[in-house]
């Protein structure tokens, strides 16, 4: 297969829907109508920046702007030159991306239409394809709140406010305006385009999996299909090689149909390990398509032999109960955090991926939740994942709402879980399909029972039982199985949770008296740094905060004026109060506070997983990075400022940990935690930030992933302290502290204790942090 990129320069023109009649392309001309130089991938509203046509809209009020827009049709028109066909071979039109109700006209035929945002499409153009010529290619985008109008939803439907017009059509759940984004309904091209030439004879799919795995030996399975016009089906052969470092393994497979599948045995294997328990082997396997002896086609593919599962239980109780990752045959304690959009503006997303998930990578998380809100990630966001040993939870493309349950839905979306489950399978990072987010949720939200969803009942897990039968499936995050249901719906049964609760204190009940083995959410405010604010907020909006429409507008909040969620700025500002007991006067002070307030309440979330390893079996806190300058949970902002939060993290995720846990009976316990597969030992210190006094010193000795008391420290709740602790491993000295006492406590004393606290080592500049 050749493939012919058709990114770069196209022309866009556009006008509000239904003030012009154009059926066709040719008769775009006539109309008048705007028209401008377009970028693809792309979105709309970027090239009408570029054009000067439209400010920022990531600054200010901006963003409400684009509401206008979302009554347009948009029309992109380009040329090419296409190569000569060969006898037997076939051209086909593909748009990893159309965003969204497309028409496709290639030299004035229409060849296909399109209605899902989140999947590829492909369109056989041999008929209308003049090969060897110039062609010329248009695609006309419809306004998807208009045609969203025609549908009328059935009462068993419903969507958050702001999201209606998004029920019926596949567009990511966040572009009708969230609480983590803006509303950019959009529209656009926003991934590549390209012209693929097959041959008659080509490998169709590869599908590996690991249905055995030691360090001794391994099984490599392999499903196969490729397409031939070879008049019988004799001689053909697969060949399969693997390269990883001085691992190696070589097979062939003589073949009688162009369906089958292969066993591959693989002597002392590399095997893939998330990130804390391994490395993440990848080999590089080839497979060659033979006939006849002769190579007639190849494929190249990234495969980490590993075996993976999720053991969970329906409920959770005194009785018992698990929500527990498994990889090689190893239980891994979870520590990880939420994927947000990496951008508001899709086409953007390719280009943040590295430096995003770099970011992932350095704080030591070793899964990532891919939330139901957003798209489908590429392959090069799971590229990075496999190649550094972050397990990907992913979520299919539903979120907080109650979809339709008709026949035409439900066969749409079949479709399309079917070509997502195929596209991403054969990566070792992807642990577990997840049916949804919140839709369990949504349905109680609505009096429903969630088991009459019958997309994340019947639909989607049956697609994966099929298209991807070695992967686990969860109906919906959190999940209400019958038996809970049955039971009132009471939150305690529920084996995994999204700890949001009132968002009070962090150490209140809500957070420490919860029973759930995983948490698929949890978060706290923090405000982004005051270098950033002033770039998407004018001087005057910078402060104060109350009854600031810019503050409001990037809380983020779609609806001009304010709507469903203006509280989150005063939300920021109440999380403050509760640790200090109040809320500074002034802008430099406010987002320190709030970084102070967000970094020791996500330090104390981690460390309370890993304090009660494994009754709690992982944490994926909510969120890294925001996917547009906004005040949220996230600890980076939009332009990559690192906010306090950050540090911490990353101290509190190293494999071997030292903590200090709550205070019982006039003590604390002092636990080292291992979450690796090696023992682990050193020497350590604990000592009054205040005075100096060392509190405890010694070595420390832990099991292979296992927890260790090394003993306890008498303290008083009257009291307000920092312990400062130290402990070396292999020749790294490590570093993390522990505040003692309860609200409110002193901003100024905090003050001069996170000096000393970035003082330790993978330390920070203190004087730096919320500037």
């Amino acid at each position: 297969m050749t493939r012919l990129l058709l990114d770069g320069n196209w022309t866009l023109t556009h006008f509000r829907e239904g003030s012009a009649a154009v059926a066709h392309p040719d008769e775009l001309d006539r109309v008048g109508a705007e028209t401008l130089a377009a970028q693809v991938p792309g979105n709309v509203e970027l090239d009408l920046v570029r054009a000067g046509v439209l400010p920022d809209p990531f600054y200010g009020d901006n963003v409400h702007q684009l509401r206008p827009l979302e009554f347009h049709e948009w029309w992109y028109r380009r040329s090419f030159q296409a190569p000569e066909l060969a006898p037997g071979q076939r051209a086909e039109l593909v748009f990893e991306g159309l965003d969204c109700l497309a028409t496709i006209w290639l030299n004035g035929v229409e060849v296909g239409r399109a209605d899902n945002m989140l999947v590829a499409h492909r369109f056989d153009v041999t008929a209308a394809l003049k090969p060897g010529a110039e062609n010329a290619l248009a695609v006309r985008l419809a306004s998807t709140v208009n045609a969203a109008r025609a549908y009328e939803p059935d009462p068993c439907e419903g969507h958050l406010t702001t999201n209606w017009e998004l029920l019926s059509i596949r567009k990511a759940a966040h572009m009708g305006g969230w609480d983590i984004a803006p509303r950019v309904i959009s529209a656009g091209i926003w991934r590549s385009v390209a012209l693929e030439i097959h041959e008659p004879t080509e490998i169709v799919d590869l599908y590996y999996y690991t249905p055995a795995a030691s360090d001794a030996a391994a099984t490599l399975g392999v499903h196969f299909h490729f397409r031939t016009d070879a008049p019988e089906l004799d001689g053909f052969a697969l060949r399969f090689t693997g390269v990883c470092g001085e691992s190696r393994f070589s097979q062939e497979c003589p073949v009688y149909f162009v369906s089958g599948q292969c066993s591959i045995p693989v002597e002392r294997p590399k095997l893939w390990w998330p990130k804390g328990y391994g490395d993440p082997h990848l080999y590089q396997v080839t497979c060659e398509l033979l006939h006849h002896g002769q190579v007639v086609d190849q494929r190249q593919d990234q495969v980490g032999i590993r075996t993976l599962k999720l053991h969970r239980t329906e409920i959770t109780g005194q009785d018992g109960g698990e929500f527990r990752f498994e990889v090689n045959g190893t239980p891994i304690l979870v520590k990880g955090a939420n994927w947000v959009p990496a951008d508001a503006f899709h086409s953007r997303d390719a280009e943040r991926y590295e430096p995003c998930l770099a970011l992932f990578d350095d704080l030591g998380c070793n899964m990532i939740r891919s939330w139901g809100g957003g798209v489908y990630e590429d392959h090069a966001f799971f590229d990075y994942c496999d190649a550094h040993g972050m397990l990907v939870w992913q979520d299919f493309a539903f979120a907080c709402a109650r979809y339709p349950q008709n026949p035409e839905f439900l066969e749409a979306v079949r479709r399309e879980a079917e070509q997502v489950v195929r596209k991403l399978r054969n990566h070792p990072s992807l642990a577990v399909w997840c049916g949804d987010n919140e839709c369990d949720e949504a349905w109680l939200w609505g009096g429903f029972d969630p088991g009459n969803n019958r997309l994340t009942r019947e639909v989607l897990p049956q697609v994966v039982s099929r298209c991807d039968p070695w992967r686990s499936f969860l109906p919906s995050s959190p999940y209400h199985a019958p038996e809970t249901v049955r039971r009132g719906n009471d939150r305690r049964l529920l084996p995994e949770e999204h700890l949001w609760g009132p968002r009070d204190y962090f150490k209140s009940r809500c957070y420490t008296e919860n029973r759930a083995h995983f948490i698929g959410e949890i978060g706290y405010h923090g405000c982004p740094n005051v270098s950033s604010l002033r770039r998407f907020l004018d001087e005057k909006h910078l402060w104060p905060y109350q009854g600031n429409s810019q503050w409001i507008t990037h809380c983020t909040d779609s609806v001009p004026g304010g709507g469903p969620y203006q509280y989150r700025v005063q939300l920021m500002a109440d999380q403050i109060q509760e640790l200090f007991g109040v809320a500074p006067d002034n802008l430099e002070e406010f987002a320190l506070a709030s970084q102070i307030s967000q970094a020791e309440a996500k330090k104390f979330f981690v460390e309370m997983t890993r304090l009660k390893k494994w009754q709690r079996t992982g944490v994926l806190w909510w969120n890294v990075i925001d996917c547009w300058p906004q005040f949220s949970d996230a600890i980076v902002d939009y332009y990559y400022g690192k906010k306090l939060a950050y540090h911490y993290l990353r101290r509190v995720q190293a494999p071997v940990c030292l903590m200090v846990d709550e205070p019982e009976s006039w003590h604390v316990r002092v636990v080292a935690g291992n979450d690796s597969r090696q023992p682990a030992s050193g020497p350590y210190r604990i000592w009054d930030a205040d005075t100096g006094e060392t509190l405890m010193q010694g070595e420390f000795h832990t099991e292979a992933n296992a927890n260790q008391e090394l003993g306890r420290l008498r303290i008083s709740h009257g009291h307000q302290r920092l312990f400062l602790i130290q402990w070396e491993l292999a020749g790294k000295t490590y570093g993390n502290h522990y505040l003692l006492g309860k609200p409110p406590i002193s901003f100024e004393q905090y003050r001069r204790w996170l000096k000393a606290i970035a003082a330790l080592p993978e330390g920070f500049d203190a004087e730096a942090v919320a500037r």
